[in-house]
């Protein structure tokens, strides 16, 4: 028998819900996957690239027509420069992005800053490494505020001189929050004041409403000469199935960061980059994206205003919050699990997102929607939420 390096980790609440669902034949809204193919121009020029011959181990960083369109894409959205050769990794999804980065960067005994609610690889991510996570929380929604939103004071608090990073993830899954330009400003005084590094997970990054732009951390040199910043073309092309990331750093880092990439996976689906190289060029095929999900966003807002839960706008994101305590007293867990099987939609906790999903930190009478589906699917879902 082996000693297991996770002893406390299970099946992750993505699958266990999504398997819930199955078994009830509930509308699925709690995984966070696009219910829809990708652009057929997309796929046509996988299969293309496949008959052209690109089906054999491609260069372990990526191949150079994806890595030189990322740095360009980079520098027209985020005014960044990166340099293709050295700077960025194409790698198997922002997952096994955000576990090199921590490989690359954290050793025995290393702390790592960790903002909760929060994506479930960051922690096992980080104690495989070796490393400590310290949590630290976003403030839940009040009275005053109706939407989570961060705490810097409480974060740069959590940082002592055993931190090495700092992981921030905007977008933010779940809750939905992304970042203004004082919120780049207390980063950068952050890491002014301590020697640490950051990790950016930006895998939401083409999807922001309200036709406001997003503020990437590389947009802002001092934080980008220090960062791990970290993307996926899984949300932005509804390819989650594909597995294709990238991970932007400077060369000291990327050099790093490679040489656990190259031991991981290797290297990257093949005909996958060669045509999102050519798809990507097109920069309608991310432009559009936020306009394409607020109106999801609006649908699925507007229809559960009618029913008894209390849904939260989101700023970013294919999820968005509500709350339920109009209709239960029971824990997130219990009240999803309920809904799955009585009325036959399946949501995720936000408790899930918690370091411990049964403390009263975590239990804020919140549940996560994923609108990234068809509108009938959310008509469907929402005329059943209604008979509660």
């Amino acid at each position: 028998m082996i000693q297991s390096k996770l002893p406390d980790i299970g099946t992750t609440i993505f699958t266990v819900m999504s398997q819930l669902s199955a078994e009830n034949q509930a509308i699925n809204l709690g995984q966070g996957f696009p219910e829809f193919n990708p652009d057929e121009k997309l796929i046509d020029l996988v299969n293309k690239a496949m008959k052209e011959g690109f089906n054999q181990y491609p260069y372990m960083p990526g191949v150079a027509p994806l890595r030189e369109e990322l740095v360009k894409k980079m520098a027209a959205l985020y005014g960044a420069k990166y340099d293709s050769l050295n700077e960025v990794t194409v790698t198997n999804g922002a997952t096994e992005a955000i576990m090199a980065a921590i490989m690359a960067s954290v050793t025995a005994g290393d702390e790592v800053v960790v903002v909760q609610p929060c994506y479930d690889s960051y922690a096992p991510s980080i104690r495989l490494a070796g490393g400590i996570p310290v949590y630290t929380s976003l403030t839940p929604p009040n009275e005053t505020n109706p939407s989570f939103s961060v705490d810097w004071d409480c974060i740069e608090a959590s940082i002592t001189n055993k931190t090495k990073l700092l992981i921030l993830n905007f977008p933010h899954n779940p809750t939905g929050i992304t970042l203004e330009k004082e919120d780049l400003d207390r980063i950068e005084q952050i890491l002014d004041r301590h020697n640490i590094l950051i990790l950016a997970d930006e895998v939401y990054e083409h999807i922001v409403f309200d036709k406001k732009p997003f503020l990437s951390l590389a947009s802002r040199p001092a934080i980008a000469k220090r960062a791990f910043v970290i993307s996926s073309f899984g949300k932005t092309y509804h390819t989650t199935g594909w597995k294709v990331g990238y991970c932007y750093a400077p060369s000291e880092l990327s050099k790093e960061f490679r040489k656990i990439h190259q031991f991981m996976v290797f290297t990257v689906c093949s005909p996958m980059q060669y045509a999102l190289a050519e798809y990507m060029k097109d920069q309608s095929t991310y432009f559009n994206l936020s306009n394409f999900y607020q109106e999801k966003h609006d649908l699925l807002f507007n229809g559960l205003s009618q029913t008894k839960f209390k849904p939260i706008k989101s700023a970013g994101t294919f999820f968005l919050l509500a709350d339920y305590s109009a209709i239960s007293s029971k824990n997130e867990f219990d009240f999803v699990s309920d809904l799955t099987k009585q009325y036959k939609v399946g949501l995720i906790p936000v408790s899930a997102f918690y370091k411990d999903p049964t403390s009263a930190e975590a239990n804020n009478n919140l549940v996560r929607f994923c609108f990234a589906k068809y509108d009938d699917t959310l008509k469907e879902a929402i005329q059943r939420i209604k008979n509660i």
